[in-house]
């Protein structure tokens, strides 16, 4: 068992879970935040176990000290956004907080590092299709600014393990589970309990954080290395994911058929009322750009990797994460 391990993004989505499982199979959990504030969704009783630091991955001084006595480093901080609004903030945390992460880990001689990208590293092609680990990048117009962060940031992860690191990349689909609604992937559980009307034409990949959780644990356990792992539980498209989550809600059903016309009028529109509101569009160019993707992500790579490990079926994932925002709203 490693003696202490570094988490970077520990009180994001993905990363609060990693620390979640983290702790209960019993390791020394350290991790950078930026204040003091730990997510509502994971019991406090397990962020009083970990040792926090302040910090971000664009402090190089507080890298190299949260990786004094580190040997294993899971690096899963980044911005996770579709909107323009965030767009400097992303590629200079994505990409250059990744080169700082790796830089620091070679510095200190890191044992094991784990890199947490994202299927959108991959690239998405206009005519979608099957795509597996081989998927080489290509410029498209189809790529949203937050997959060239990531791609980008890989690249940098790529670099460490060419440079002497030993670990893997893992490249989730898009993550679903109990969160912060408001936020991220979660935030397609509260559209849809407010009554979202319109449903979505794509199809896109989609896993439970607590597989990813796992899959993350197992594979640092492993000595693997200079490998990547598409983290993908199923490919839905977005209508049968928006309905099984409205049934779960005991809400009405998206009823009406988005367009390409229709998202594109309506990414606009969401784009000039933020501009009067200064609220984040619930729609934008990039979001519609996911939307109308018919993507598959194959996943048979990790399950050779890892005997016995398997996937939440998503209708599991979905029930079990709507009842506990059922349960948050009471």
């Amino acid at each position: 068992m490693s003696k202490k391990i570094l988490v970077t993004g520990g009180t994001g989505f993905l990363g609060s879970y990693i620390i979640k499982q983290l702790i209960e199979n019993g390791y020394s959990v350290r991790a950078i935040r930026r204040s003091s504030k730990t997510p509502h969704w994971i019991s406090s009783a397990i962020f009083e176990k970990v040792e926090w630091l302040e910090g971000d991955v664009l402090d190089v001084v507080a890298l190299e000290d949260a990786m004094d006595g580190v040997d294993t480093v899971i690096h899963s901080a980044a911005v996770v956004s579709l909107s323009k609004k965030y767009r400097a903030e992303m590629y200079k945390i994505n990409v250059e907080g990744t080169a700082n992460v790796v830089n620091v880990a070679l510095e200190k001689n890191i044992k094991r590092f784990i890199h947490i990208s994202s299927v959108a590293a991959l690239g998405r092609t206009v005519d979608g299709g099957h795509v597996n680990e081989e998927k080489k990048w290509e410029e498209s117009k189809v790529n949203t600014h937050y997959a060239i962060s990531k791609f980008k940031a890989e690249l940098q992860a790529w670099r460490g393990l060419n440079e002497g690191l030993e670990g893997v990349i893992l490249n989730p689909s898009t993550i679903l589970g109990y969160g912060d609604w408001n936020s991220s992937s979660c935030a397609i559980f509260k559209n849809i309990y407010n009554g979202f009307d319109w449903y979505m034409q794509g199809i896109n990949g989609f896993v439970d954080v607590e597989d990813v959780a796992k899959a993350t644990i197992l594979l640092m356990e492993s000595n693997i290395t200079e490998q990547r792992y598409i983290i993908n539980a199923d490919s839905w498209s977005f209508k049968n994911l928006q309905e099984t989550i409205a049934d779960s809600f005991n809400k009405k059903k998206p009823s009406k058929k988005a367009t390409p016309f229709i998202l594109g009028f309506a990414w606009r529109l969401e784009k000039l009322k933020s501009f009067f509101t200064g609220k984040t569009p619930l729609l934008t160019r990039d979001s519609v750009k996911i939307a109308q993707s018919q993507t598959r992500f194959e996943n048979q790579k990790i399950l050779n990797a890892l005997p016995g490990f398997s996937f939440t079926p998503l209708e599991s994932t979905i029930k079990n994460a709507c009842s506990r925002y059922i349960s948050q709203q009471q």
